[in-house]
């Protein structure tokens, strides 16, 4: 009898998790005990579509993440190394490129942004959803411009309004180019959505915490007095209202209700400058410098002598081969000889074995004939 499939337990893979771009967020090398924090909260920057728990080894290559990025789905890498005087970022797409190499210039952790804030918030199910992007002043037509923005956009699922829910907008990832500098400014925020035609006391009385009401006689004393709120907290105000239309039971349209939106900082921040772009995997020609400006001869010129070390690395790999084949060829020959003399060394032993049996049977009847 055929095995049936356990329908219950079986976890169905959605399209939107079969097409989502997904990442890795390593580090490179010794960069030290703050940047490997930094690394954890950017993997949480990234989620749900990112290794959360994934461990580096010292002697990990970029190779061993190439090769297993393609069975498991991997779109792109973001790497954190460290050299003397800079911590870098590198962010590559899988597998054939391109490459953007950019300056960590300042960031501060998550626990550094929650240590400052008055109410802290600790996210649980936000890191189910992916976040939502935004780019802001990236309207330039230079190309390395561009080419950023697209990096950046592909990071994420891309939304469709369509069909997306509210609920499903639980964070915001904001990145921000200044004009004047060329620099970027990532920040990661918390989406919250309330109701805003309830009371003061009313929203207080709904919240997890339930507040002291040992000086009331009744609980209509605390509504009716406005609740016990701070006189610092505002109400929401009209432009962060928006109107979320409701359906009935069977389908029946409800009156819209108002509820606003605010954001709280979820951290970490991060300045990033781009310093360079590769058109390859951490490899290949470099199609934007900012420190390094070369003419056209001289693009010219690095193009020819990376063909004459291209050629040569193909001479050199072909005379290799050659040679590898040859020794291959010649080991065959060895082992064919070899077995050659063996056969014959069995042969020739066969042979001796058979004329002793011979000269002893002859042997044997000269003894008769003697004794007769």
């Amino acid at each position: 009898m055929p095995h049936r499939r356990k329908k219950r337990t079986q976890k169905q893979v959605s399209v939107e998790q079969d097409t989502a771009p997904k990442s890795f967020v390593i580090k490179s090398g010794v960069i030290g005990k703050a940047a490997c924090h930094l690394v954890k909260d950017v993997r949480k920057i990234m989620a749900p579509y990112t290794a959360s728990r994934l461990r580096e080894r010292r002697g990990n290559k970029l190779k061993d993440f190439v090769n297993i990025a393609g069975p498991l789905g991997v779109t792109h890498l973001i790497a954190f190394s460290r050299t003397e005087h800079n911590l870098n970022m590198r962010l590559a797409r899988f597998p054939r490129g391109p490459t953007m190499c950019f300056h960590v210039k300042e960031y501060s952790l998550m626990r550094d942004i929650s240590s400052v804030q008055r109410a802290p918030k600790s996210p649980g199910s936000e890191y189910s959803k992916p976040p939502l992007v935004i780019l802001n002043n990236f309207g330039s037509d230079e190309k390395h411009i561009k080419l950023t923005s697209t990096m950046l956009q592909h990071l994420f699922p891309p939304i469709n309004v369509q069909t997306m829910q509210l609920a499903d907008a639980k964070r915001v990832v904001l990145f921000n180019l200044d004009g004047d500098t060329g620099d970027i400014d990532l920040r990661h925020f918390m989406i919250e959505v309330r109701v805003t035609n309830v009371s003061r006391p009313i929203k207080t009385l709904l919240k997890t915490n339930i507040p002291n009401l040992g000086s009331f006689d009744d609980i209509s004393d605390f509504i009716l007095r406005g609740g016990d709120v701070s006189d610092s907290e505002a109400e929401d105000a009209p432009d962060t209202t928006v109107s979320i239309p409701e359906k009935g039971i069977g389908g029946n349209k409800r009156q819209s209700e108002q509820r606003a939106v605010r954001v709280a900082e979820l951290g970490p921040r991060l300045k990033l400058t781009l310093v360079k772009v590769q058109s390859g995997l951490c490899d290949g020609e470099v199609v934007y410098h900012a420190e390094v400006k070369k003419t056209a001869g001289e693009v010219k010129a690095l193009a020819k002598k990376k063909e004459r070390a291209a050629s040569t690395k193909a001479e050199r790999r072909r005379v290799q081969q050659e040679n590898i084949e040859k020794k291959m060829a010649a080991k065959a020959a060895a082992v064919r000889l070899q077995k050659q003399r063996q056969r014959e060394n069995a042969v020739n032993g066969e042979s001796d074995a058979q004329a002793e049996e011979d000269t002893e049977t002859e042997g044997d009847g000269d003894d008769d004939e003697s004794d007769a």
